[in-house]
């Protein structure tokens, strides 16, 4: 076993540096010698044929259970090595792949009653769980950073900005925020846009939370949450935004997704939807991240996108992909989170702790080292509804930044 894991490694790693120890003692070394050294250990036979046999699930396994254990670097360190190689899986994995494309819909059929359970399975967590690494406004999508140097909230307000200025929100406006979260963009959209905005979500904690936010905010009147399928929302509505719920709607459902917000939306409507994307074509969910993290999720390219857009009737008028934004959110939010893991720990457990580690870990390599990245797509239902140059988005960020009246959102940690 540990010869064959040697030989395997040793194909398939050729960049980077990284030395393994295995569970029998053997250790060798990885890769073209490149960059900072990462060391790592397999602590039982069991993981070394899990990770042998499907490596996708297996390495995920074996870190949350600690048979996987990053003697020199970190987690991160290991993972952006792995997902930096040539081939973007080993040899020996792309038959798991085969069969995961196959049944890829099966997987992704999210009917009402699923997408609820789906949701529960991370939305419904512990609250204080995401107060330990989200931005003070519980922004749980890509962040905007307009600078290098900008602060997670920062980035978070800069990208509530640039949808809300694509969208040209006129004050008094109706808005569906599809998968309004724990309402952070919507208060914003009714705060600083004037906007009368519904926010529509399947996760009973996030409900919750937005309905409070809402009271102590003083904007019951204009900020409206319920816990409802978008698919049976009452319209019409002048505006649409959906920011990091597209993800979770499935392929099958495409085309039920857009003809349902082209019924929503007004002859003269805006519309923006924000999601994770692919830039390599159609694929399929990674099957740890769908075990452990998103069930029945899916990350679509946008040649899965367009076609049930056009089918819907819909024009697009603006297409803009986000670069990098999402792995240097997920880097701010692993960061926060091992500062304040022992909190994690007492949440939950040590099991727990590892297994978000490595997800947070792991996207933030995704997005860094592979082609994954976020689209923001701007619709209507006619020509001329939205000006014919770009300019107006900045010039619709600066009316907003003057509306927002030069006030930075605090630099604490989310919760604080």
């Amino acid at each position: 076993m540990d010869r064959l894991l040697r030989k395997f490694l040793s194909q398939f790693i050729r960049r980077g540096s990284m030395t393994v120890t295995t569970a029998g003692g053997m250790k060798f070394s990885v890769g073209d010698g490149s960059g900072e050294p990462v060391e790592v250990c397999f602590v039982t036979a069991d993981a070394q044929r899990r990770v042998l046999i499907n490596p996708e699930l297996g390495l995920g396994e074996a870190y949350m259970n600690g048979e996987f254990v990053v003697e020199r670097g970190t987690i991160a360190d290991a993972l952006a090595i792995l997902l930096d190689q040539a081939d973007l899986l080993p040899q020996w994995a792309k038959p798991w792949w085969h069969l995961r494309y196959l049944t890829r819909q099966l997987k992704q059929f999210n009917p009402r009653t699923r997408s609820r359970s789906n949701v529960a399975h991370h939305y419904d967590l512990d609250a204080r769980l995401y107060s330990l690494f989200l931005d003070a406004d519980k922004q749980y999508s890509c962040a905007y950073f307009e600078t290098q140097d900008a602060t997670l909230d920062d980035a978070q307000l800069a990208k509530k900005r640039h949808v809300t200025a694509k969208l040209l929100v006129s004050r008094g406006q109706r808005v569906l925020d599809i998968g309004s979260g724990w309402g952070g963009l919507s208060f914003y959209l009714a705060e600083t846009a004037g906007a009368d905005v519904t926010g529509v979500t399947l996760s009973t904690e996030q409900l919750q939370v937005a309905n409070a936010r809402a009271v102590e905010k003083g904007l019951t009147g204009s900020a409206h949450f319920l816990l409802e399928d978008y698919r049976d929302i009452d319209g019409p509505f002048d505006r649409i935004i959906s920011v990091g719920m597209f993800e979770h709607v499935g392929v099958k459902f495409y085309d039920t997704y857009f003809a349902r917000c082209a019924e929503l939306l007004s002859e003269d409507g805006v519309m923006v939807l924000h999601s994770i994307g692919r830039s390599q074509g159609p694929d399929s969910t990674n099957p740890w991240i769908a075990k452990y993290i998103f069930p029945g999720g899916y990350i679509p390219s946008l040649s899965e996108v367009l076609p049930s857009i056009e089918d819907a009737g819909l024009l697009v008028c603006d297409v803009e992909i986000l670069r990098l934004h999402y792995a240097e959110t997920l880097k701010a939010w692993r960061q926060r989170f091992m500062a304040r893991r022992e909190e994690a720990v007492q949440l939950y457990d040590e099991r727990f702790a590892r297994m978000w580690e490595f997800y947070l870990a792991s996207c933030e390599m995704t997005f860094r080292k592979q082609g994954m990245m976020n689209f923001q797509i701007q619709l209507t239902k006619r020509q001329g509804v939205v000006p014919i140059t770009r300019d107006y988005i900045a010039h619709e960020e600066a009316r907003l930044r003057a509306l927002e009246g030069g006030a930075r959102p605090k630099l604490t940690l989310a919760g604080e």
